[in-house]
């Protein structure tokens, strides 16, 4: 399963950027994160770890995989024989503002039968998540 939305939000990157690593405070900005706790110390970087906990879904432990500065960073995590992507990316456009594509992929043994049953909260979150943060950049 994929699934993916945009948002336009009119701030730079590098402030869009600086709330999106602040993963801790995801609960503040979008109703998709009820709590989120680093698990691991020092910057936002590779390697990086986060307990999420979400309404409906259990509490998932989610790794930094790839990260560019300012630009994207994708976490992991897996469960049950389903392992499950998320994607940050951010671009600037010509008029100044943050381009931002958010993404999720599931894959794995289960990722079918759990699709069936998530894929339309997974893509409400998604939603959430980008509406959560446009509002927090631009306040």
């Amino acid at each position: 399963m994929r699934a993916e939305t945009s948002v336009n939000i009119d701030a730079p990157p590098a402030d869009v950027w600086r709330v999106l690593i602040d993963v801790e405070r995801m609960p503040t900005w979008t109703e998709s994160v009820s709590k989120a706790e680093r698990r691991s110390g020092g910057e936002f970087a590779v390697g990086a770890k986060v307990r999420l906990t979400q309404p409906r879904l259990p509490a998932m432990v989610w790794e930094v995989t790839e990260l560019k500065p300012e630009a994207s960073f994708t976490w992991r995590t897996s469960r049950g024989g389903l392992t499950t992507t998320a994607g940050h990316q951010l671009r600037a456009n010509e008029a100044g503002a943050t381009d931002v594509v958010l993404s999720i992929d599931q894959h794995g043994l289960t990722a079918g039968i759990v699709g069936l049953f998530t894929s339309k909260l997974i893509t409400k979150y998604l939603a959430m998540e980008a509406e959560g943060l446009k509002r927090r950049c631009e306040s």
